[in-house]
């Protein structure tokens, strides 16, 4: 009877031995596969669809006449802070704002200058940076205007701005050849700028890195050799960076002024650097405005016009009218890490450079009601250059007039 007590204790033991063992591998196996679980879910995840988007502004050309500038002045240097007061607003809530800097910002210190020679000061520039501009285009029929000396001072000036990608003209060949990436949003971009001459001013022997010079010297294309040659140039710049950027950007000073039809060069210029794989091409120097349209994916606007001038060659609002254009670019990383780009939502406003008196310069949004205050014609002139930026594609939107 003693006996089978005692058997009967180990027994009990035993299986509370075995229960603790049993639950011990239990816990153990629960938590390798929640480990598991974990380990298979980061895989998962590491191959879903990611996308990143960043939004885009663009507008032309920045002429500064001594009308311009004078109007500028202040007791210690100049303030173009104000006329940009309207555009401030709009371009706060873009990702990357491009413009075309006309004249040259070679400072105060060398003489500022006017037509037929601009020079301009940097102030023009601050206020830019001021408004949330952070793209500029250098190359230009007037980068030359005044010398080595002025275009020193103007690439300094951007080099000094370091959230600012400022491009098309340089202080050496190295610095041309540099790949100047910008990132925002995971989104990776370049831009690439070129000028079809400088109004005959030569570039100094031996530094065409002054200035970058896509030269259109005849009346076509096809049989125009010294542009032809250059097309292999230009397709050495974009296999330079194509595949080390996500968006690459071609800003061109092209065409002719005054006109609002895209000329033989400009079209076959645009064929080319969409055939290159370009995803934007801007088209500045014309002073008007020109049609908007896609070859293949590429977003192709002719001409941005004025944004900012005191031009008196105005023929029925032509060179004060410009346009505002924005677009959002969207990255697709797919499940197997391939990468497409996509261009979306592209839109575009008119804008109006009004002043009285060669004073109280403003650029305008035909959006804002503001515009029947400083633009009586206002409802004419917006159905008028409308049908010139959708002349080339009826599916081009632009932002409704301030009701």
């Amino acid at each position: 009877m003693k006996r089978r007590r005692i058997n009967k204790k180990k027994v009990i033991l035993l299986i509370f031995i075995l229960f603790i063992i049993l639950g011990g591998i239990i816990f153990i196996l629960i938590n390798f596969n929640k480990k598991k679980v974990s380990k298979d879910n980061d895989i998962i995840n590491s191959k879903e669809e990611k996308e990143y988007s960043i939004n885009m502004l663009m507008v032309g050309d920045l002429l500064v006449h001594d009308r311009l500038y004078n109007a500028m002045k202040t007791s210690d240097g100049y303030d173009f802070k104000p006329v940009l007061t309207y555009i401030k607003d709009i371009v706060k809530d873009y990702d990357v704002a491009y413009y075309n800097q006309e004249t040259i910002l070679g400072g105060s210190e060398i003489g500022l200058s006017s037509y037929p020679a601009f020079n301009s000061p940097y102030e023009v520039g601050e206020a830019m940076i001021d408004a949330g501009f952070n793209l500029v285009s250098l190359a230009t029929n007037h980068t030359l205007d005044r010398g080595e000396k002025a275009i020193t001072n103007s690439v300094n000036y951007w080099n000094k701005q370091a959230n600012v990608l400022a491009v098309g003209s340089y202080l050496s060949n190295e610095e041309r050849n540099e790949i100047r990436i910008k990132e925002k949003n995971n989104i990776t971009y370049t831009m690439l700028n070129y000028t079809y001459g400088t109004n005959g001013i030569k570039v100094p022997s031996g530094k065409d890195y002054l200035v970058n010079i896509w030269p259109c010297t005849g009346n076509n294309p096809s049989t125009d050799t010294k542009y032809q040659e250059y097309k292999d140039k230009v397709k050495e710049d974009i296999d330079r960076v194509r595949d080390k950027v996500d968006l690459l950007i071609v800003a061109m000073h092209w065409g002719i002024e005054y006109t609002h039809i895209p000329t033989s060069y400009q079209i076959d210029m645009a064929n080319y650097l969409s055939s290159l794989g370009v995803d934007i091409i801007i088209g500045t120097h014309p002073h008007v405005v020109m049609p908007i349209t896609y070859i293949n994916d590429t977003l192709v606007i002719y001409s941005l016009g004025n944004f900012l001038s005191a031009q008196e060659t105005n023929i029925d609002y032509n060179t004060t009218v410009g346009l505002l254009s924005t677009v959002t670019i969207t990255k697709y990383i797919d499940k197997d890490n391939n990468t497409s780009i996509k261009l979306s939502n592209q839109n575009n406003e008119l804008i109006y450079t009004y002043s009285k008196n060669n004073k109280d310069y403003k650029v305008i949004p035909f959006s804002n009601p503001d515009i029947k205050t400083y633009l009586n014609d206002y409802e004419r002139v917006y159905n008028k250059y409308v049908s010139i930026i959708t002349n080339m594609d009826n599916n081009i939107k632009v932002k409704s007039i301030a009701s």
